[in-house]
């Protein structure tokens, strides 16, 4: 009875196991949409804004987080399911104190990060600003391995090496990306602040992994809409000082009504920018909770060749030789780098197994033991 008893033990914990994992699978490629949409859509509809009259830099900063009031729908949803499971005894935010600070200076960082990027992309074609984002994959490897001591495989490396390789294929043809009305100082201003965009960013990746391993909390999927949150109303509150400095609060109405999209298109696109970027930045902590900060930075840069293809249909950029070779790199190093997790995964899974049959035989070892003690005796 008792080993049979053991073994249905160990059937449970195997199954629950399992579902964990399929559980953390389907978040992962829940994130991985988020991120999709949000990486491609954010850059396209910021562009739309600066080519059809937009100047404010602060004003499409703050728009990259100004949408975090949206997760509050989400975080209100989980509220009401873990009170009717818990009656009265939960709490509305769960993020505590240590973690809340961790995301307040990421918030911070976030909020210059934003105004570097807007920055550039006022400057820049979308091509060429997304082929100097796609650095920020290098800095995040650095990063993750000085702050998380990120694990490298041979195959991430190759993911890594492969697309950083296809952001400089692209580098090679960026002379005649220039649009007509910039001057090359202000072109290469851009190019430079788009660059220190990629770097910071790089560094805010493995610093939120970082802020997870040390929060002292367990870390859930609600806590991580709270980061994110937190996060976003923090660097909003940066990019909204630069607003009314740069007197952009004025400047919007007149704005909107010199636009040739028109005044309702202007703020339409405004709303939409909040929305679609909210879906950037939690994508981007999502992947980092369910995978890694380094998981999260090839994501950003495998979308790079998709944004490209984006710009070349809707704002007739060009799609040169050197793009199309930067493709296939970033679709190489994507399938290096999950071939080798699936590879480290199924290693792993073969060491829970051995585990568990070290386990099981455990209990049979010692019920046979006063066995043989007995015929022994006899």
């Amino acid at each position: 009875m008792a080993e049979s008893n053991y073994v249905k033990q160990g059937e449970a914990d195997t199954g629950s196991a399992a579902a964990a994992a399929k559980m953390k699978r389907l978040l992962l490629i829940i994130n991985c949409l988020i991120l999709a949409v949000g990486n491609c859509g954010g850059p396209m509809i910021m562009r739309l804004y600066f080519l059809h009259g937009g100047k404010r830099v602060w004003l499409s900063s703050c728009l990259e987080t100004a949408g975090w009031p949206i997760m509050l729908i989400p975080l209100a949803a989980a509220y009401l399911l873990r009170r009717r499971r818990r009656l009265s005894q939960t709490k509305f935010f769960l993020i505590e104190p240590r973690l809340f600070f961790a995301a307040a200076v990421v918030g911070v960082l976030t909020g210059f990060d934003d105004y570097l990027y807007a920055y550039g992309m006022a400057r820049l074609p979308v091509s060429t600003s997304a082929l100097v984002i796609a650095t920020q994959l290098a800095f995040t490897a650095g990063f993750a391995f000085l702050l998380v001591k990120q694990r490298f495989t041979p195959f991430s490396i190759n993911a890594v090496v492969l697309l950083t390789v296809g952001a400089g294929v692209l580098a090679m043809n960026t002379n005649g990306d220039r649009p007509a009305e910039e001057s090359s100082k202000e072109y290469a201003l851009g190019f430079v602040m788009t660059l220190v965009a990629a770097l910071l960013y790089g560094f805010i990746l493995p610093l939120v992994e970082l802020a997870y391993k040390k929060a002292g909390q367990e870390i859930s999927f609600t806590v991580v809409l709270e980061f994110q949150m937190v996060m976003s109303l923090f660097a909003t509150v940066v990019c909204t000082v630069g607003m009314l400095v740069n007197r952009d609060f004025q400047a919007i109405p007149r704005e909107a009504s010199g636009s040739s999209l028109g005044e309702t298109k202007y703020y339409v696109v405004l709303v939409f920018s909040a929305i679609i970027w909210q879906a950037f930045f939690l994508g981007a902590v999502g992947v980092i909770f369910v995978g890694s900060s380094l998981l999260s930075g090839i994501l950003i840069a495998v979308l790079l060749p998709v944004t490209e293809v984006l710009a070349v249909i809707f704002y007739s950029e060009s799609f040169h030789a050197e793009k199309g070779v930067s493709l296939g790199l970033s679709l190489w190093g994507f399938v290096s780098y999950f071939y080798g997790e699936h590879r480290e995964n199924n290693k792993k899974k073969k060491k829970m197994k051995q585990q568990q049959l070290l386990s099981d035989s455990a209990p049979q070892m010692e019920m046979s033991q006063p066995t043989n003690q007995t015929r022994a005796a006899v």
